[in-house]
């Protein structure tokens, strides 16, 4: 039977080249090993069986989500290990209570003694120890406590004490991805592990349990070169990789797996513009190469094989109208680019353009969809 082909297949679509992806995969695998600590893939960027079962070494986990659809999407296909790694609120806690009593063991995350309080009440009406990593903050970019917080023993006991299973800690050093290259990421690492150890220590002073000491983002997890105290790495969009990992050295371009497919609608000639099928519907809103010494627009353009053009790139962006220009400053020519042309278009953020299709249409290294993986959304 013949494969379908990206010269024919509908448009817009996500393409994603497993080959690339599988690399990247065993990159990050070999770095956690190298740094002897364990792995627990973000499965937030792909949010696809298919996917997880290359993510995670077996099928059972460890893994981490950012949604409770996650949670149950995964636990429902066998995945029993999972860290909801976002601040709980206590009206989700039925549906906590709910996936762990089909036989997934998921730990939640959180910063304040009135979330601890609502989760050992949980706990003891569900008679379920729900285990909790205490959130914190590495970087002042997002939540958590600071490792010397006053509040940070007494949310142990609380949780300890009450009902609630005191896992560990954990922190994500979300300001790396404002940091370019290696010896930077370096640095950020090592303040994600000083926190998380310092936090660590402190609650095993006050003589409660600190297991896990998890840390991690996709800079710092590469950037990393001691961790000592850590157990266990988090990262995600390494799987795929994007424009705004590339722009501050985390990846190459040729590294990144995931692209739009669009097809060419029109041009306008008189204003050096050439119109695809792909607006921000396809690609998201995500600009986050704004503030990099190269901004990328909402895409980077590359031939039908995936070869980047010299500085084309998606200028703007409508509902379902993207537009093509050659980066302003840059001496590259419009190339030329009939209605009915096939580009793939690389993303600023594996994320959110991921988050925008249905399924991903899976190649072999060429131009052939060899399978469709299904993607799935929601909280």
């Amino acid at each position: 039977m013949t494969q379908p082909s990206i010269v024919t297949i509908r448009t817009p679509c996500l393409l994603l080249d497993e080959g690339k992806m599988q690399r990247n995969i065993d990159r990050m695998a070999e770095r956690a090993r190298s740094l002897g600590v364990g792995l627990r893939p973000h499965l937030k960027t792909c949010k696809s069986i298919e996917i997880a079962d290359r993510v995670v070494t077996r099928r059972k986990g460890p893994a981490t989500v950012s949604t409770l659809a996650e949670a149950e999407e995964f636990a429902a296909s066998g995945f029993n290990d999972l860290l909801y790694a976002v601040g709980i609120a206590p009206q989700k806690l039925d549906r906590v209570t709910a996936i762990r009593a089909s036989g997934c063991d998921l730990a939640i995350i959180l910063d304040s003694l009135e979330q601890a309080e609502a989760v050992a009440a949980a706990s003891r009406a569900s008679d379920d120890p729900i285990p909790v990593l205490i959130e914190i903050d590495s970087d002042g970019h997002r939540a958590g406590l600071r490792p010397d917080d006053a509040q940070l023993v007494g949310i142990g006991k609380a949780l300890d004490q009450g009902g609630a299973k005191l896992r560990g800690v954990m922190t994500h050093a979300g300001g790396s991805y404002d940091a370019a290259g290696a010896d930077r990421h370096a640095e950020w690492a090592e303040r994600e592990r000083d926190a998380a150890v310092a936090a660590a220590e402190r609650l095993r002073e006050a003589g409660l349990p600190c297991p896990v000491v998890s840390v991690g983002s996709t800079p710092t997890a590469m950037g990393a070169r001691d961790l000592t105290g850590v157990t266990e790495l988090r990262a995600g969009v390494y799987v795929f990789q994007d424009l705004v990992m590339a722009g501050i050295g985390v990846c190459t371009l040729d590294e990144i797996a995931i692209s739009v497919l669009a097809t060419v609608i029109g041009a306008r000639p008189d204003r050096g513009q050439v119109f695809v099928d792909a607006g921000w519907m396809a690609l998201s809103r995500d600009r986050g190469t704004r503030n990099q010494d190269v901004d990328q627009g909402y895409g980077l353009v590359c031939r039908v094989d995936g070869r980047p053009f010299d500085d084309l790139i998606i200028a703007g962006a409508n509902q379902e109208h993207g537009v093509i220009e050659v980066r302003p400053g840059s001496d590259a020519l419009m190339p030329d680019l009939p209605i009915g042309t096939r580009v793939r278009i690389l993303p600023n953020h594996a994320c959110a353009t991921a988050a925008q299709h249905a399924e991903y249409r899976v190649l072999d290294g060429g131009t052939s969809v060899v399978e469709t993986w299904p993607r799935f959304g929601g909280w």
